[in-house]
């Protein structure tokens, strides 16, 4: 297994380290933190972790270190999610609606076109909803410590899509998800559930007419040499919790979870500009490279996918799309 060591704590001057759990004697040991990350090291997120490691680092004086796991060393992001809440793992990104796994009305979050931004749906997590959901998160053994912005999804294809009427009979891959193959269903495509890697020979076959990610992840994928269309239909919005398992957070000591809390919301707020500005870069690296961009009326898009919102309210209650609409 390949480590990737993001800081290397020594206090050589003191001659003794920081233990974690070890609040009487702060002196102790090394506080030595894991975090594994599904992205590999060439992404984005990998950057942004790596910040958030660095400030750690930099503000305990090396006496704290997280060390990163990249590229699903230690599972995916459902493993790592449930290794955080065990108290196996220390650190982890998790979407927001990702966790509806185990706390199902979060699944609010992954429901297409139900934000008109990153902004909103921070917005959304600070209303009693919101606040209600992170409770029920600590519960669970997750301690939300900052959240990011991960990339809006976009739809790519080898024909242009103007409207959504261009959408009826597109073989459309997605992945294995609900709201991703609702998306696909509801405005008229044909859903094609497929694993990731195996995108970019089914495009280039054409096996599949299209797909739907986010900029970043078309770009790294290089879908922009099998495709020849992007339309900018914006209907899934991806973001990225910093969590922090809760049985790590009661052993820490309250100064090294000031450093930690305050850490993670920096290299969040690094994380939104990382993905913000990489996205609007790629709009003119993807026309450079001859893909045509087209912005087709959101307004149809959004109205077809209503019905998955509507399975939700008879689920769950309107108190979700309530808040969420009460802060647009």
């Amino acid at each position: 297994m390949k480590r990737v060591i993001v800081a290397l704590a020594c206090i050589a001057a003191a001659g003794s380290l920081w233990a974690v759990g070890d609040k009487e004697s702060p002196g102790a040991k090394t506080i030595e933190l894991k975090m594994g990350i599904v992205a590999n090291t060439s992404s984005l997120e990998y950057k942004a972790a790596t910040r958030f490691a660095e400030l750690v680092a930099e503000r305990s004086k090396n006496a704290v270190t997280i060390t990163l796991y990249p590229g699903s060393q230690l599972g995916d992001d459902r493993a790592m999610l449930e290794q955080v809440s065990a108290g196996v793992l220390d650190l982890t990104f998790g979407e927001t609606g990702r966790f509806g796994l185990w706390v199902p009305y979060a699944e609010i979050f992954q429901l297409p076109f139900v934000f008109d931004g990153f902004e909103h749906l921070v917005r959304a997590t600070e209303t009693d909803f919101g606040r209600q959901l992170k409770a029920d998160l600590l519960a669970k053994g997750w301690r939300i410590l900052g959240n990011g912005y991960n990339g809006t999804r976009q739809t790519s294809s080898n024909r242009p899509i103007n409207s959504i009427a261009d959408m009826r009979g597109l073989k459309l891959r997605v992945p294995n998800a609900k709201a991703n193959m609702a998306y696909a269903q509801l405005t008229g495509a044909s859903a094609v559930p497929m694993a990731f890697g195996e995108v970019y020979m089914a495009l280039k076959t054409n096996t599949v007419d299209g797909q739907e990610n986010p900029l970043p992840a078309i770009n790294a994928m290089k879908f922009y040499e099998v495709q020849s269309y992007i339309a900018l239909t914006g209907h899934i919005l991806n973001d990225q919790n910093y969590v922090v398992s809760e049985k790590t957070w009661a052993r820490l000591p309250k100064e090294v979870q000031d450093l930690i809390a305050k850490s993670a919301a920096e290299a969040a707020a690094y994380h939104t500009e990382l993905f913000k500005a990489d996205e609007a870069r790629l709009i003119s690296f993807f026309a450079d490279q001859g893909v045509k961009i087209t912005n087709p009326d959101r307004a149809p898009f959004r109205a077809a996918v209503a019905p998955i919102v509507d399975e939700y309210n008879a689920k769950f209650g309107d108190k979700a799309i309530r808040a969420i609409n009460s802060v647009r």
